[in-house]
């Protein structure tokens, strides 16, 4: 599948799935998602008056996180599925921070916004869907600020066996199922296997951060490694 015909498809996914993608979030992680998310935001430390954009945000669960730490500090989160931008906002207006966080439609391949203009740069569950994710994360280091932070959630390839065995069988089998009994989109949850097939392992994305240049790059696996965590930092001289 090449570039173009990819973004098109992942758009129709995602367009579908919008208001069940949270209920299935906690049937298929097992809820674990909410788990990852809270040990990422430690790792983060965030700070009053940080700023951030959330790539593929969403819903905007973890652009409400980065929010709520931060307090003061503007917060983006962007999408290119207005489906899940439309869910995302009644979040936000929920908790009553529409001022302080703005949701734009847009593409991660090609950010809206000048160099040097986060704390954070964030994308989470969203890398293994884009056509190119090294021109992802050379746009997420490009915006962020010098010594800012690129932070990636993801999920990734466990090397332990039988565990290895057992969740590829889930992943493959088991969870497109799942998702044609709850979400009545067989097809749309096919897909999610398939985008991790060709995704890199945890030490390759790793490798893949620094050769994007950016500096102190950490990769934590997260369950059992079906899950990692991957945080890298723009030098201070703004390379």
């Amino acid at each position: 599948m090449n570039s173009s015909s990819k973004e098109s498809h992942v758009h129709s996914v995602f367009q579908k799935i919008a208001p069940k993608y949270d209920m299935m979030n906690d049937l298929l992680s097992f809820r674990q998602h909410k788990a990852w998310r809270k040990f990422t935001m430690r790792k983060m430390a965030v700070r009053p008056g940080d700023t951030a954009i959330d790539l593929c945000c969403g819903t905007c669960d973890w652009t409400l996180s980065i929010a709520k730490a931060s307090g003061t500090g503007r917060v983006v989160g962007l999408d290119f599925s207005p489906a899940m931008l439309e869910v995302g906002q009644r979040k936000v207006d929920q908790e009553r921070l529409g001022g302080q966080i703005t949701l734009v439609q847009g593409n991660a391949m090609q950010l809206p916004y000048p160099d040097d203009s986060f704390d954070f740069a964030t994308i989470g569950f969203g890398l293994r869907n884009v056509p190119d994710l090294e021109q992802v994360l050379r746009e997420m280091k490009r915006v962020v600020k010098p010594g800012g932070k690129v932070v990636c959630l993801e999920l990734s390839k466990p090397t332990w066996q039988p565990f290895k065995g057992l969740y590829y069988f889930y992943f493959e089998h088991l969870l497109p199922c799942v998702g044609k009994l709850v979400a009545k989109s067989y097809e749309q949850y096919k897909w999610l296997p398939e985008s991790l097939q060709s995704f890199p392992g945890r030490q390759e994305l790793a490798d893949i951060f620094r050769r994007t240049g950016l500096e102190s790059v950490s990769a934590d696996p997260l369950t059992g490694g079906i899950a990692a965590l991957h945080i890298g930092t723009k030098g201070t001289d703004g390379r």
